[in-house]
């Protein structure tokens, strides 16, 4: 006689879902609950029916993702450790690098069971899906239709300012995108003017630069700009990983030292930060952090349904290195 989930969920005293998602390494069931289970199952000698589960289920625990740029480290980084994350579970993923309306027919055609967007992908406001959309981006009320993973750029950039201001720089400059249409970008900078007027900081208008893009070179542009004027700050906020890296590279070749001359802190969380020319000091959700909510998410999104339609924001963390310092006396 063949061993079912009611069989086991009996002996066990749970649920039959709970024994489903156990048997199915859901990160929805506590550990010692999924060992038990899956110990009770061995013991009755449990062989599952795949091909009957996914047409009990209808579902082809496949995630769809929409990927955001090959160009950019950072969510290069993302995607790969959101990739390692899901090979965790029963799920797979799949990718595609096409506009959202080509995206999501595709993954309808691949029947998925869920799909993960990112913001910056979003040029105009998203219509409706039947397919259970979890986005990476900002929390705001005009996006009320998905949950929402926010990574609380605002509070970073807080986090960043109190933590310059506290080594005793007052002359602090922002180096980012200030591009109204990507509303990640407009959260760091409206936070960083906010946390100046926060810990009674001038934030001078020459100390703002628009780097109008989120690349290297946008970041070294930017930086040579910003030294060509008649002051200089004691202190530089970078706007993402690949804007700094330009930065550091722009402060070395005017023979200025980092961080005795000028120190420097960027947002981003990543493992690259550390292996830079000057290890950077950086302020951010650690991409491994961020990688395991959004694979979290998307998985009891699709397994519950009971996302809809929340915001989670995540804590950013303080990552202190080699490029930051206390304000040189000559500068105060």
């Amino acid at each position: 006689m063949n061993v079912t989930i009611k069989d086991i969920a009996k002996i066990a005293g749970v649920s039959y879902s709970t024994v489903s998602k156990a048997l199915n390494n859901s990160p929805l069931v506590k550990p010692a609950t999924k060992k038990r289970i899956i110990e009770i199952a061995e013991e009755m000698g449990y062989e599952p029916n795949f091909a009957a589960q996914r047409l009990v289920s209808k579902q082809t625990q496949i995630i769809g993702l929409i990927w955001p740029t090959i160009e950019r480290v950072v969510l290069s980084t993302l995607v790969t450790n959101i990739s390692k994350e899901i090979s965790k579970t029963p799920y797979s993923m799949i990718l595609s690098v096409d506009p959202i309306p080509a995206s999501l027919d595709t993954f309808r055609r691949f029947q998925v069971d869920g799909v993960i967007l990112f913001e910056e992908n979003i040029e105009k406001k998203m219509e409706q899906t039947n397919i259970p959309l979890l986005v990476y981006g900002v929390s705001n009320k005009e996006q009320s239709n998905y949950p929402i993973i926010d990574a609380n750029h605002g509070q970073a950039m807080d986090e960043a300012v109190c933590y310059l201001a506290e080594l005793g720089h007052h002359h602090i400059a922002y180096l980012g995108d200030f591009s109204e249409i990507d509303s990640m970008q407009m959260q760091k900078y409206k936070g960083f003017k906010k946390a100046m007027d926060k810990y009674n900081l001038k934030v001078k208008d020459e100390f703002l630069i628009n780097t109008k893009g989120l690349d290297w070179y946008d970041g070294y542009t930017a930086v040579s700009n910003l030294l060509d004027t008649d002051e200089r700050p004691t202190a530089i906020v970078g706007g993402s990983y690949d804007i700094s890296g330009g930065i550091i590279r722009g402060i070395k070749e005017r023979k200025l030292r980092i961080p005795d001359d000028i120190s420097v802190i960027s947002y981003d969380n990543i493992p690259q930060m550390a292996n830079m020319e000057t290890p950077l000091t950086s302020i951010g959700v650690p991409v491994d952090e961020l990688a395991k909510e959004i694979v979290r998410s998307i998985i009891e999104y699709v397994e519950n349904k009971e996302l809809y339609p929340s915001v989670k924001k995540m804590n950013p963390v303080l990552s202190i290195r080699k490029s930051c310092g206390p304000v040189n006396e000559l500068f105060k």
